[in-house]
């Protein structure tokens, strides 16, 4: 897609969208409509027909109707919402933990009430906890759903509803502006079909479609999607490795004369597989060729460190480097790092993010190009136009929370020199099967960190079910009375990120009126960025003994002294990222740490398995695995929220039998179908890459 016609297709220019909601919408990849048109259900549901709840048996999912005949908050160690329904056959309880007092106004007894979720036993017979539901007037008439109904991947301030609404706005305009409805003339590419209709299928799909098929990823209408997205990376990728075989890299054959210094400053000794990795990554550098490399380590490994010994060789042989971060938490935390490591030794860092200030951004930038900064830490913000390195060498990314490929490969431009790239290590804390680093990353060498740093005891995990609350809220208080620091990590089940917020505010005023004596501070996505960051850092000073916070905390905040985490609702995340939130404790040596998912009744055989691998096991490659595994039954958007996957649809692991075939069509293309190619390429990925040498 070129930038005209980006700025042409921006998700902006559709009816409803305005800079909040596009701010949204950028956060799940969507930038232009077709982007939105691509945005695949990750599951669906038959809400095609309305069950009496006398008929609705137990660990059933349905949809039922009822009137509300009262709705009561009441008090049961914590603040529960009831809201009984009454459908003339028989009565069912609507039971929610963390709501907001909007949600309790809305719910009126006289009103009538559609709900979706699974019925479960409580104490007074049928009642389905925390389900999706709509309120209408007796009066009003509701239609029901005549397709099956898709549930999207979503993010913070993006409801499921305003989303459908965006994705159907984009169907109907790609069709009416003949959009993604290119066909090949080649009858060997007929599978490959009129994409647009396999994707109006998808968003849309008949109540008759195998549901069972659609949620495995096995339906006709998703295996040719899939093939073809396999495609178009392979594609992608041999054109980056065609393009990079004609360029050179930044020379960097000298040296290091402060490498010693800086490593013999350090408190503690690099481990075994640091030096083996750095010895790897060293010889890259001093190669002619533009060094494409992946660095695998699990949370607290020292990834971050190895990247700090390639951004000073770069320095010391004249090259700046660009250490990109996915979140502002994240590149506050090694800035502070870097400062600490380098500030002696004359090596000069600095931040630039979302906040900069407009006119220490001008600053920074102008120094920038000027060459009087040496490693430039970073988010997104790094991308943007006008910020121009003088002699970029090597580029670090890290991908904890992955940049998407067009960032990876636009950083291959701020070099300066046509026939020349930086140097690129990709770091990630979840290590990535060959056959899938090869599809989605193309090309790379790999090197493992595969050890902790000495005297990194392995994190404690156990599992206890909601009604052990008030044991574990007393739990909490004697360890921190102890001079020990804890999180108390909490997650919602809707999809606002208002309601998310209004829920940790509701259990920090739980917590603190629950435990009186501790000092307790709250974070999460809502809380103003100053706000954030003053809460953060008094938690890290000691000023406060326990945090409750959402997921925001998942990646870049360290506090050696924090060794309890609770986590709520485990239930409802991947393995990777109660993984990731995990390693915020068990970072101090020698010190013991626990970890414990208080999780709601009852537990789904999926939600029961991720628990029981966080209790059995630390090891991050063995949870990258088993989260793969699970994930392979469907998850896709799952695997994509992992931060190993830039794909929409496909799942290397899930989809490996396609890619022996995917490749040869791959190879075939690149050779016979150019023009198609692009265009296989270009509605996958874009087209920021230049064909001109494929």
């Amino acid at each position: 897609m070129t930038e005209e016609s980006k700025d042409l297709h921006s998700i902006q220019n559709l009816k409803g969208v305005g800079p909040k909601g596009a701010s949204s919408l950028n956060n799940l990849g969507i930038f232009t409509i077709p982007d939105a048109a691509f945005h695949l259900p990750f599951r669906y549901e038959d809400r095609s027909f309305i069950t009496p709840i006398s008929e609705a048996n137990y660990q059933n999912t349905v949809l039922i109707e009822g009137e509300i005949m009262k709705s009561t908050v009441v008090f049961r160690g914590r603040r529960m919402l009831f809201s009984e329904i009454y459908d003339g056959t028989g009565k069912l309880t609507m039971r929610m933990f963390n709501f907001a007092m909007a949600q309790h106004k809305a719910l009126e007894e006289g009103k009538m009430i559609r709900c979706f979720g699974a019925i479960t036993p409580g104490p007074n017979g049928k009642q389905m906890i925390h389900p999706q539901y709509q309120v209408f007037e007796k009066n009003e008439a509701i239609e029901i759903e005549k397709n099956l109904t898709p549930i999207y991947p979503t993010t913070s301030g993006l409801q499921q509803n305003k989303l459908k609404k965006i994705i159907e706005s984009s169907l109907e305009f790609c069709e009416k502006n003949n959009l993604l409805q290119e066909e090949s003339k080649n009858q060997n590419y007929s599978e490959f079909g009129n994409l647009l209709k396999t994707l109006q299928f998808l968003h849309k799909p008949p109540v008759e479609t195998n549901l069972t098929d659609l949620i495995e990823g096995r339906h006709p209408a998703q295996k040719n999607l899939i093939k073809e997205e396999l495609i178009a990376h392979m594609l992608c990728a041999g054109i980056l490795k065609n393009e990079l075989e004609g360029r050179t890299g930044p020379l960097m054959t000298n040296e290091s004369t402060d490498e010693k210094d800086f490593l013999s400053s350090l408190p503690f000794n690099l481990t075994d597989a640091q030096l083996r990795v750095w010895e790897e990554i060293k010889d890259d550098l001093v190669a002619k060729t533009p060094m494409r490399r992946l660095l695998q380590g699990d949370v607290g490994s020292g990834k971050t460190l190895v990247g700090a010994l390639a951004a000073l060789h770069a320095k010391s042989n004249g090259w700046q480097t660009a250490f990109l971060c996915p979140t502002e938490i994240l590149a506050e935390q090694h800035f502070s790092s870097f400062k600490g490591w380098f500030q002696s030794i004359g090596v000069h860092a600095q931040l630039l993010t979302g906040s900069t200030k407009a006119k220490d951004r001008k600053t920074l930038i102008k120094d920038l190009a000027e060459g009087k900064i040496d490693i430039l830490i970073g988010t997104h913000a790094i991308f943007q136009l006008g910020v121009e390195f003088k002699n970029l060498g090597l580029t670090v990314i890290d991908e904890q929370h992955r940049f998407g490929v067009h960032q990876r490969f636009s950083m291959l431009e701020k070099g300066g020199l046509e026939n020349q790239s930086p140097h690129q290590l990709i770091m990630t804390a979840t290590p990535i099967p060959r056959t899938l680093a090869m599809t989605v990353y193309g090309s790379l060498e790999t090197s493992v960190i595969d050890e902790l740093p000495p005297g990194r005891n392995p994190v404690k995990t156990s599992s206890r079910p909601d009604s052990f609350r008030e044991k574990v809220i007393k739990r909490v208080e004697e360890v921190c009375l102890t001079g020990q620091r804890a999180y108390w990590v909490c997650t919602l089940i809707e999809d606002s990120d208002e309601l998310e917020a209004q829920s940790a505010e509701e259990l920090y005023k739980e917590i603190s009126t629950s435990l009186p004596r501790l000092k307790v501070g709250l974070v999460h996505g809502r809380l103003k960025k100053e706000k954030k960051d003053t809460v953060i850092e008094q938690f890290r000073n000691g000023d406060l003994q326990l945090l409750v916070c959402t997921t925001v905390i998942e990646v870049g905040v360290d506090v050696p002294e924090a060794t309890l985490m609770i986590i709520e609702n485990p239930e409802r995340l991947g393995l990777s990222q109660l993984h990731q939130l995990r390693g915020r404790v068990g970072r101090k040596a020698n010190t013991d740490s626990n970890c414990l998912l208080l999780y709601k009744e009852p537990l789904s055989l999926l939600a029961e398995e991720r628990i029981k691998t966080m209790e059995a096991t630390n090891d991050g490659f063995q949870i990258a695995e088993k989260d793969l595994e699970l994930r392979g039954a469907g998850d896709i958007y799952g695997i994509r929220q992992s931060g190993l996957m830039d794909l929409k649809i496909a799942n290397p692991i899930r989809d490996s039998e396609l890619l022996e075939d995917a490749q040869k069509d791959a190879l075939e293309m690149g050779k016979n179908e150019i023009e198609f190619a692009k265009i296989i390429v270009d509605r996958w990925i874009g087209n920021r890459i230049d064909y001109s040498d494929s």
